[in-house]
């Protein structure tokens, strides 16, 4: 590891808004992680990118969602015909406040 771009107190800090508690060891172990995380992003930086054109997907995909269409919808007899309670053609549920 080059140089320490998380220090204890920030894990110490960010552990506290997560009303988190650790042991010592832990502190100094997270630190170490993601330092050690941090440290193999900065790698990605000496890639030429260059010519890469940003996008989603590693893959090119084609839109994989369906065209809105209108279609008829079934019949309300069919709709109701398992529920327990129906009142005035509509599902009937206990009032909840």
């Amino acid at each position: 590891m080059t140089e320490k771009i998380i220090t204890k107190k920030e894990v110490e800090y960010v552990a506290q808004l997560a009303n988190l508690e650790f042991k010592e060891e832990e502190k100094e172990e997270f630190t170490s992680q993601l330092n050690s995380i941090l440290d193999y992003f900065k790698k990605l930086n000496e890639l030429d990118t260059e010519r890469v054109e940003p996008t989603a997907y590693v893959i090119s995909m084609p839109n994989l969602l369906n065209e809105d269409k209108v279609e008829p919808s079934l019949p309300q007899e069919e709709v109701l015909s398992n529920a327990k309670y129906v009142k005035k053609g509509y599902f009937k549920v206990p009032k909840i406040i």
